[in-house]
C-alpha cells in the first residue's frame, strides 16, 4: 500500500528533524514503519493539508489503557497545531473505547510537547529500537464519556 509507505516515510522524516544520525535513524525504521495489520489492530488518523499528508497518529486501546504508539508531523508543520490536533483526536479515540488513560513512550526531544498538552511522567521505559536506550513514559489521563 502506498499510503502506508507514505506515512511511514513521514514518520521517519519527523523522526529525523531532532539529529540523529544514519546509524540511530537507520536501528528505528521497523518502528517508524506501518503495516497492513496496523490498519486492523490500531487506529490511525492522518493530517492533511491541501491534499499534501502532514502528520500521523496511531493508537492501540487494550482494555482500560491506550498507548501512543505514533504521533509524527512534517517539520514544515510543526506549531501550526497539527501536533495537538492529532494528540486530541488520540485522546478522544482512546477515551470512547473505553481507556483511562494514554500512555505515551516518547521521543525525549518531543516530550515537552506531551507536557504541554497535559501529559505526566511515568518513569521510563526501554526503546523498542536501540537497546540500552530509555524513553520517557508519560501518560495521560482520560475522563469517562458521559
Amino acid at each position: 500500500m502506498d499510503e502506508l509507505s507514505d506515512i511511514s516515510d513521514l514518520c521517519f522524516r519527523s523522526k529525523a528533524i531532532w539529529g540523529y544520525d544514519e546509524e540511530f535513524m537507520n536501528a528505528c525504521r521497523a518502528e517508524l514503519s506501518l503495516e497492513p495489520p496496523d490498519l486492523e489492530l490500531t487506529l490511525i488518523a492522518v493530517a492533511e493539508n491541501h491534499g499534501k499528508l502532514i502528520g500521523v497518529a496511531q493508537v492501540k486501546v487494550a482494555d482500560d489503557e491506550a498507548d501512543l504508539l505514533k504521533l509524527f508531523v512534517e517539520a514544515t508543520a510543526l506549531r501550526s497545531g497539527t501536533g495537538k490536533a492529532l494528540l486530541v483526536w488520540a485522546t478522544d479515540m482512546a477515551n470512547k473505547l473505553g481507556a483511562k488513560r494514554l500512555i505515551i513512550d516518547s521521543d525525549p526531544e518531543a516530550a515537552p510537547f506531551y507536557r504541554r498538552m497535559g501529559a505526566y511522567d511515568l518513569g521510563q521505559s526501554p526503546s523498542g529500537s536501540v537497546p540500552g536506550r530509555m524513553l520517557p513514559r508519560l501518560a495521560i489521563n482520560l475522563c469517562p464519556a458521559d
